[in-house]
């Protein structure tokens, strides 16, 4: 049964589109992608910069809308929705890891991660539970009332992710997620994510331009001038190979 719902297709893109006019010329942000990622996959969407991963990982999450194409998340069509329908989406299917951590500093690690559950009418009582479990869930017990800028960004990074996880997302959305880490606190936060898929069977998507850290997924695929150049299965070789491996050019 865990099989057959791992093997189910959370996101399918078809044909997509993305194309920018800039004065009397078009430049085609994205050129015909098509793919799949399924129920409980970590994927990572690799490119240099300009190369559409970041406007390939907006349209995913709503944030902007396909020139022409199918986006289906959840058995929903996102090129379809107005804006409010996909606010509505976001809040309720979908969890986001920012490179810059994106924390209030007002308030600490607890009270961080229970924030996005307030917009979903949720009591204080029940926000405080999940909040508390998913900060012992990223490791971070001892800094349930720290606040950012008491903790390292490692540790600021945990609790993002474990706010991305608060509201139970189907899909989780990662932009450059170790962006602002060094090497060593990179790894540790890479690992984390590996183990959070796999424990939670959650789907993530992570958008970056680092080889090495897209080694760690499942299912790496390469984008290169709006155009999907490479594909691959990555499973039982993640985050496998040495950093300097990877550090050609994608």
């Amino acid at each position: 049964m865990s099989e057959e719902k791992k093997d189910t297709a959370v996101i399918t893109v078809k044909d997509l589109y993305k194309i920018y006019r800039i004065g009397d010329n078009r430049v085609k942000a994205l050129n015909g992608v098509s793919f799949t990622i399924n129920k409980g996959e970590f994927c990572a969407i690799v490119g240099t910069s300009g190369s559409g991963k970041s406007t390939l990982l907006n349209m995913l999450a709503g944030l902007e809308k396909p020139t022409k194409g199918e986006i289906v998340i959840a058995g929903e069509h996102m090129e379809s929705k107005s804006e409010n329908q996909l606010v509505k989406f976001r809040r309720e299917h979908i969890g986001f890891i920012f490179q810059s951590f994106n924390l209030m500093g007002t308030m600490n690690a607890v009270e961080n991660v229970a924030l996005p559950l307030t917009f979903q009418g949720v009591s204080k009582r029940e926000r405080m539970k999940r909040a508390k479990k998913m900060i012992h869930l990223v490791g971070l017990d001892k800094y349930w009332d720290h606040r950012p800028n008491q903790m390292s960004g490692g540790q600021q990074q945990r609790v993002g992710v474990a706010r991305a996880l608060v509201v139970r997302p189907e899909i989780i959305f990662a932009d450059e997620p170790t962006g602002n880490l060094d090497s060593n606190t990179s790894q540790e936060i890479m690992n984390l994510m590996q183990s959070v898929v796999r424990e939670q069977n959650q789907t993530l998507i992570m958008v970056t331009h680092d080889n090495y850290l897209a080694s760690f997924a499942d299912k790496i695929i390469r984008i290169k001038d709006g155009k999907i150049v490479d594909m691959k299965d990555n499973r039982g070789k993640q985050g496998q190979a040495n950093e300097e491996d990877y550090n050609e050019e994608a």
